[in-house]
């Protein structure tokens, strides 16, 4: 059930109603919530419904048998093995087909022919985001960093479903304690939650759909046809899609969730303003960084043990991060590149500290290196396979003499304007926000009726699955 649909606008109308009815009963509201959470993710195909409630039932097993053990080995040796299983799932579905081809590639090359059994699974909607949020769960028990919660409060943790499909990565210790806090309609930030919202959709349904539709999926879906300069603007366009679809997925996830009385992290902070790799990865969905970093990364040993094996560090997060995204070697390249900028940045920072003046030329000079090389990455991130990512980039040294026929003023100014609100004074959002929250209900009303038309007006008929959906 895709969130810009009419099924999830009905689907919502009856959540929230049944919500609000039940608020004043905690139990009954809790199984009601996981009923329409599980009915949410059913919409898909309802036999992942199984997947759902056994990565839940783990999750809470765990818990249970990590918090009782009393020496720390055999709290440790517990919270490995429940990850482990928690695990075990998302790599069959997620990795299964990509080592078995790998593997089968490998032995042939050697001239050994091993016949490994292929199936054709498909991967399941979200089970990235809430094995993670299952992972987290554990760990921090096992860390003492949260209580076990109860079954009910764990099954409906997991399973929310505003954050269930693509985040944002939601910890224990942040959504758990909100199950049980009485809200109160009155308090509801609904000027807030409908700025997300709409935000949320324009984003999505017509900033990302049309670059997409128009520059994006051409160029990837045929380089050799395509010259130079749409293959810039293809590399360029995709920062725009992926940030514009992704980050319009949260806003409206976290609007959603804002509307029933829940406050979730935020999860993109203006990426492409960032002046260096590691900031970018600071800014960008921050909820999977900061996951990273405190359950990979630092238990890794962080950079506690030396330059050398801090380089080795960031590699290894990088890459996992970039395995994470996907089975396949475009991934595996992108979270590589990003790893060995960030290893190279700190190296050269720590040779060579930047004594310039902070001037202008500076500060957008290192934005301009910084949104290059992430546009480079995205290049892997989007093409389908190393040579599609290779042959775009090719164009860029072989393609000026093709005519360009994509690029015009529309594309160019929408990708413009897009990538101009990243540099936005910091709080103007909130203080537009502020300033619509002051209106009479029938302005607003009318406000916001007005961009629900220019949403449907300008986007396309049928909109596409969420690009985070398929990780």
């Amino acid at each position: 059930m895709l969130f810009p649909t009419t099924d999830f606008a009905l689907f919502f109308c009856l959540v929230f109603v049944g919500h609000w009815v039940l608020n004043h009963r905690p139990v009954a509201w809790k199984v009601f919530m996981i009923g329409a959470s599980y009915v949410f993710y059913s919409w898909w195909d309802w036999r992942f419904v199984v997947l759902l409630a056994g990565i839940s039932l783990l999750a809470q097993v765990g818990a249970v048998v990590v918090a009782r053990q009393a020496e720390v080995d055999r709290r440790r040796a517990a919270a490995i093995a429940a990850v482990a299983l928690l695990l075990a799932p998302l790599a069959y579905f997620k990795y299964y087909g990509f080592v078995s081809v790998n593997l089968s590639n490998a032995f042939q090359g050697l001239g050994v022919h091993v016949g490994l059994p292929l199936a054709d699974v498909v991967l399941p909607v979200g089970v990235s985001f809430f094995t993670f949020m299952a992972v987290s769960y554990v760990v921090d028990v096992a860390r003492g960093d949260a209580p076990v919660a109860s079954a009910i409060d764990a099954f409906l943790y997991l399973s929310f479903f505003p954050h269930l499909v693509a985040g944002p990565i939601v910890r224990a210790n942040q959504l758990i304690p909100q199950l049980d806090v009485r809200r109160d309609q009155r308090h509801v930030d609904v000027t807030g939650a409908a700025w997300l919202i709409f935000g949320g959709l324009f984003k999505k349904v017509v900033i990302s759909s049309y670059v997409a539709d128009t520059i994006v999926n051409p160029v990837f879906g045929d380089p050799a046809r395509h010259s130079a300069l749409e293959a810039v603007f293809a590399a360029i366009g995709y920062a725009v899609v992926i940030y514009s679809d992704f980050s319009g997925y949260t806003d409206i996830a976290i609007g959603v969730a804002k509307l029933l009385g829940f406050e979730f992290p935020r999860n993109f902070d203006r990426p492409y303003s960032a002046r260096t790799l590691q900031e970018f990865w600071r800014r960008w969905h921050m909820t999977l960084s900061q996951w990273l970093r405190d359950y990979l990364y630092i238990p890794l040993g962080g950079n506690q043990r030396g330059p050398r094996r801090t380089a080795i560090n960031i590699m290894l997060t990088m890459v996992l991060g970039g395995l994470w995204h996907g089975a396949g070697w475009t991934f595996v390249f992108w979270g590589a590149l990003h790893g060995g900028g960030i290893v190279a940045g700190r190296w050269h920072r720590a040779r060579r500290p930047d004594t310039r003046p902070e001037t202008a030329a500076v500060l957008w000079g290192q934005r301009t290196a910084t949104f290059a090389f992430v546009c480079l990455g995205w290049v892997f991130f989007r093409a389908d396979s190393l040579g599609t990512a290779f042959g775009l980039l090719g164009r860029l040294i072989v393609g000026w003499t093709t005519p360009t026929l994509l690029v015009g003023p529309l594309l160019i100014g929408t990708i413009a304007l897009s990538l101009g609100m990243q540099f936005a004074p910091q709080g103007l959002s909130e203080r537009i926000r502020d300033r619509v929250a002051t209106l009479q209900p029938v302005a607003m009303g009318l406000l916001f009726s007005g961009v629900l038309f220019v949403i449907t007006t300008l986007g396309p008929q049928g909109v596409a699955p969420f690009i985070y959906f398929r990780f």
